[in-house]
């Protein structure tokens, strides 16, 4: 069974991408409503978090992990790995598959994310790598209100108000949080002409190279949430709704 953990919504874009890739999979989805959003924590607040999430996946019977969660990538290590017995071929985060679908590409490249991941420097660092340098742009608000269902206008406003006034001008933006993908159409409506890349399919791509044929199960798919949350409910029922799943409020 794989495991997946953010803070709330976020994560079921990246398991919407996952569930398409790896469709005879087990699925447990644990999204911490109750300590949302990730995005405004400190890096040890962020590491106790992310230690829980893993724990509590492991617990229930996952056998590989896919944190859907930029903010609490900033804080995975090897060490982390070593904690749980896990090897590198049972855990999967974000930064990894997105930099390395970047590899070649001769354009300019900004990041939309969150002040924890920003502040991390880990895609700043990754990129680097690679030998590219990218614009990095905070969005303190976004998440939180995606999470909480605000509305259009509202969502719109904060990506207004983020970019208005940057003249630099760059040829890719990726939404580095997984909320954000959840707003595409927004996103795309601010900043016409601007490829928008949705991190979630080079995930996907990378958890169906280590988990196919290990984890073909029966195709179940599972949430459990740290608090109720009617905006979550109905992200899942607009994405998963023709399908059987079940939700679980621990």
């Amino acid at each position: 069974m794989i495991g997946v953990f953010d803070s709330g919504a976020g994560g079921l874009t990246v398991l919407t991408a996952l569930r398409r890739e790896l469709p005879s999979a087990d699925f447990l989805y644990y999204g911490d409503i109750k300590n949302a959003p990730y995005g405004l924590r400190t890096h040890a607040e962020l590491s106790r978090l992310t230690l829980d999430n893993v724990s509590f996946l492991l617990e229930r019977g996952a056998t590989s992990i896919v944190s859907a969660c930029n903010s609490a990538s900033a804080t995975l290590a090897l060490s982390l790995l070593d904690t749980f017995s896990l090897t590198s071929q049972q855990m999967i985060e974000m930064v990894g598959p997105t930099v390395t679908a970047f590899k070649g590409y001769k354009g300019t490249i900004a990041l939309a994310a969150t002040v924890a991941t920003i502040d991390s420097g880990v895609y700043q660092s990754a990129f680097h790598m690679i030998g590219k340098e990218i614009e990095a742009i905070a969005i303190p608000a976004l998440g939180g209100a995606i999470e909480t269902g605000k509305s259009a206008e509202e969502i719109e406003a904060i990506i207004i108000e983020t970019f208005a006034a940057r003249t630099q001008p760059f040829d890719v933006l990726v939404l580095a949080c997984t909320h954000y993908p959840l707003v595409l159409d927004i996103f795309k409506k601010v900043l016409p002409g601007v490829m928008i890349f949705d991190p979630s399919d080079a995930v996907a791509e990378r958890a169906r190279k280590l988990f196919w044929p290990k984890e073909v199960a029966n195709g179940s798919t599972r949430f459990v949430i740290s608090q109720d949350s009617e905006p979550f409910r109905k992200r899942v029922h607009d994405l998963f709704g023709g399908s059987d799943y079940t939700i679980e409020v621990s």
